[in-house]
């Protein structure tokens, strides 16, 4: 805060409101940990689908060995199909969260008058309708965590479908 002559101070409305603006970052960093589980947990989703695919596919995979393919051709296959998988599924999460967070105001009070119900009331809530300003320096590194669990995710089974013994693989088939 900057004095001028006599009593009068200048100050921002930032620092008059500093708990509130720290309230929100700390708000903010919660979401961004929450929203980082839940994209950690799609992508134990994606590792367990992928694992079932190469248990499933183990006598084509045999197959595909005693014809020449190489581990790190299936391992690619399945880097590939896993890969696929993950950008698929952030850019329709992505798509979705964005047309839900544009249309919010159109959303809520649909399901307001669906259910019966206010979800803000304004008698109770200094705020009544639902606030959504999405921002791209939220949305972006969600997005790009998003990607790059989903691409780790697919290491364990691919690896794991390379390894795969034709010999073994086609003993029981």
């Amino acid at each position: 805060a900057k004095t001028l002559s006599g009593d009068l101070l200048i100050r921002d409305w930032t620092q008059d409101n500093k708990t509130w603006f720290s309230a929100v970052q700390v708000e903010k960093r919660m979401m961004f940990i929450i929203l980082t589980l839940i994209v950690a947990v799609a992508a134990f989703n994606l590792v367990s689908t992928l694992v079932m695919t190469v248990t499933d596919k183990r006598a084509d995979i045999a197959i595909l060995r005693t014809l020449g393919a190489s581990p790190s051709s299936i391992m690619g296959v399945f880097v590939v199909q896993g890969a696929l998988s993950g950008v698929i599924g952030t850019l329709a999460g992505l798509a979705l969260g964005l047309l839900v967070a544009y249309n919010i105001d159109v959303i809520v009070p649909f399901i307001e008058h669906l259910l019966h119900t206010t979800f803000l009331p304004p008698d109770i809530y200094l705020i009544s309708r639902m606030p959504s300003d999405p921002q791209r320096s939220d949305i972006v590194p969600i997005a790009i965590i998003s990607l790059v669990l989903s691409f780790l995710a697919t290491l364990y089974p691919s690896w794991r479908a390379s390894r795969v013994n034709p010999a073994e693989a086609l003993r029981y088939e």
